[in-house]
C-alpha cells in the first residue's frame, strides 16, 4: 500500500514540469512528504486553466521527493517530484478541497507500479527568498520566523 496525495490544480503540465512539481498549497508538509505519489487532477470550472482535460481528469502522476516551501506564495507548499508519468483518466476528483489523501486503492484506474515515469529536470532553477526560506525553516525546526537567521557570504 501506498500513500497518495491528490490535488486539483489549473496548472498545465509544463507550468508543472517547469517548476519541479505542482506547487502554491496549503497542506500538512509532514503528511505530504510521506506520500509515495502525487495525482494532479486537472481543475477546469476555473478561467485560468491551462489544460485541454475535462474537469476531475487525472492528468500526471508524480513520485514525490520532497515537500519545500513554495516558491510563488508565501505560506504555501511545492510538491517536488523525482520523475512523473501523463495519465488520462476521467472522473478521479471529488469533494471541495484541492488537496486530499489517498491510499493506491481508492484509484481502481491507476497502477501506480505500471506507469512508464520519466526523471524530471525542471527547466528554471528553483531559488528562494530569504523570505521563504525563513519560513520553510521555522516549520522544519519547529520555531518562529524571528529565530532564523540567514548569513550569505559572496
Amino acid at each position: 500500500m501506498s500513500d497518495v496525495i491528490s490535488v486539483l490544480t489549473f496548472k498545465s503540465v509544463e507550468t508543472i514540469l517547469a517548476d519541479g512539481g505542482t506547487q502554491s498549497w496549503a497542506l500538512d508538509r509532514t503528511r505530504a512528504a510521506r506520500c509515495d505519489y502525487v495525482v494532479v487532477c486537472r481543475n477546469a470550472k476555473t478561467r485560468e486553466a491551462q489544460g485541454p482535460e475535462p474537469h476531475g481528469t487525472a492528468f500526471l502522476v508524480g513520485k514525490v521527493k520532497d515537500v519545500v516551501a513554495s516558491t510563488e506564495t508565501a505560506g504555501r507548499w511545492l510538491i517536488l517530484i523525482s520523475e512523473y508519468a501523463r495519465t488520462n483518466v476521467p472522473d478521479q476528483w471529488s469533494g471541495r478541497n484541492p488537496v486530499a489523501y489517498w491510499s493506491d486503492r481508492n484509484f481502481s484506474d491507476i497502477d501506480f507500479k505500471g506507469l512508464t515515469y520519466q526523471p524530471i529536470a525542471a527547466s528554471k532553477a528553483l531559488g528562494l527568498t530569504i523570505a521563504e526560506a525563513k519560513a520553510g525553516l521555522a516549520v522544519t525546526f519547529d520555531v518562529p520566523e524571528s529565530a532564523i537567521e540567514i548569513t550569505i557570504r559572496g
